[in-house]
C-alpha cells in the first residue's frame, strides 16, 4: 500500500542548503543563496561548471535593479549587462555571476526612485544620491568576496566596466588577474547616465560604444 503525502514540515528542512539547479536560456546553471546576517539580505552565485583553473573564473558581480533587471527599464544599463554576462559565462562554459541585494548603487529602491526625480529635473545620477544625502555609491563587496571564497573561485576574470570595483574586490583579497569589459544596452534613454559614469565616475565606456 503506498503511503499518502504529507505535508513538509518546515522545520526538517532549516538545515538543508539553499543549492539547486536554474535552468536558463544562458544554460543549466547552479543556484546558491546566501544570507547575510548584518542586513537580513539573501544574495545568489549563479555557477556554470567547475570552479577550478587554470584560467580564470569569469565572474559578474551584479547589484540588483528591479527596474533595469525585472521591468526592462531603459534608464540603466543593468538589465542588458545581466543578460550578457549570463550568455559570454555560457559562451565561455564555465563561470560564477553573484547577484547582490543592493538596489539603487546601495540606496534603496525607495532613495532609487526619489534620485530618478531628481535625474528627470536636471540632476546627474551622481549629484542626484548627494543631494538625497546618500554616497555617490554605498555599495559593499565584502559578502561578493565571502561567495566567492565560498564557491570555490580563487581567480578572477571580472566582467565590468567600472575600475573601482576591481579594486575594491583587490583589497577584500579576490585575485582579479583581469578585467573585461560589458558594455550593453546602450540607448538614447541612458546615454547621459553612461556619461556620467565614464566623466565623473572612471567607467571605462570607449566612444564607440555611444556613437553606434
Amino acid at each position: 500500500m503506498s503511503v499518502p503525502n504529507r505535508p513538509v514540515d518546515i522545520t526538517e528542512l532549516i538545515d538543508v542548503p539553499a543549492d539547486a539547479r536554474l535552468p536558463t536560456e544562458h544554460g543549466d546553471f547552479r543556484i546558491r543563496v546566501f544570507h547575510e546576517d548584518t542586513t537580513g539580505l539573501d544574495h545568489v552565485a549563479l555557477t556554470l561548471g567547475d570552479m577550478i583553473g587554470p584560467d580564470p573564473v569569469l565572474v559578474r558581480v551584479h547589484s540588483e535593479c528591479l527596474t533595469g533587471d525585472a521591468l526592462g527599464s531603459l534608464r540603466c544599463d543593468c538589465g542588458p549587462q545581466l543578460e550578457t554576462a549570463l550568455q559570454r559565462i555560457h559562451e565561455v562554459g564555465w563561470g560564477c555571476l553573484v547577484y547582490l541585494r543592493q538596489e539603487g548603487r546601495g540606496i534603496g529602491l525607495h532613495a532609487k526612485i526619489q534620485a530618478y526625480n531628481l535625474q528627470d529635473q536636471g540632476a546627474d545620477t551622481l549629484d542626484a544620491n548627494l543631494l538625497l544625502g546618500h554616497p555617490a555609491d554605498a555599495r559593499d563587496y565584502r559578502i561578493a568576496e565571502k561567495i566567492l571564497v565560498a564557491v570555490g573561485v580563487e581567480s578572477v576574470c571580472l566582467l565590468t566596466n567600472n575600475p573601482d570595483k576591481v579594486i575594491q574586490l583587490q583589497h577584500l583579497g579576490v585575485d582579479v588577474v583581469e578585467r573585461m569589459p560589458l558594455v550593453a544596452g546602450v540607448s538614447e534613454d541612458n546615454r547621459e547616465y553612461l556619461s556620467t559614469k565614464v566623466e565623473r565616475m572612471g567607467h571605462s565606456i570607449s566612444e564607440d560604444h555611444f556613437e553606434s
